[in-house]
């Protein structure tokens, strides 16, 4: 399980490298709009993002 885990771990490191290796100036400004945003709208962007990776990953498996 520790394997597992620590993979996926590495992937998520490398899928949030991805942005800001090919464009790192979009990248910055996106960044910099985020922390325009209320408490609020980062906790359910949060929320939403973990929903989606658990409805993809239940899909997949």
């Amino acid at each position: 399980m520790w394997q597992e885990l620590g993979i996926a771990l590495c992937l998520v490191l490398v899928l949030e490298g991805i942005l800001p290796f090919l464009c790192p100036r979009h990248w910055r400004d996106t960044l910099l709009q985020l922390t325009q945003l209320s408490d609020r709208q980062l906790r359910l962007l949060g929320l939403a993002s973990m929903l989606l990776g658990t409805t993809v990953l239940y899909w997949l498996h």
